[in-house]
């Protein structure tokens, strides 16, 4: 199920090499501002979630608002699954300005 979304991204990091077996490695995650499950009354506020966002490439076109703080951005996104279990990825960000971000967030969950 693929669907849009606007979110505050944290951070994000990327990691690329080879493990000591010989295993290849490359993935960037983005940490996303993200509402706690408020709906048994046990929880409020917000977390950090992580996402995947493909290869650690991607990390380079984002690495120049690192000094700016938290940024909002319109994420392309799906969920997908297993079988077993799912997971939410993000295949592309889009920054939006200031202006934009003072709307607010649509927070999405895990």
């Amino acid at each position: 199920m693929k669907f849009t979304s606007t979110i505050k991204v944290t951070g994000m990091k990327f990691s690329k090499g080879m493990m000591d077996n010989g295993q290849a490695f490359d993935s960037t995650k983005v940490f996303v501002e993200t509402d706690l499950d408020s709906s048994k009354d046990t929880a409020f506020g917000t977390a950090t979630a992580e996402y995947g966002l493909g290869k650690a490439d991607e990390f380079q076109k984002y690495k120049h608002l690192a000094g700016a703080g938290p940024f909002m951005a319109i994420a392309e996104m799906e969920i997908v699954t297993n079988g077993k279990t799912q997971k939410t990825v993000i295949h592309s960000l889009r920054p939006v300005d200031a202006a934009k971000a003072a709307s607010g967030a649509k927070n999405v969950g895990a």
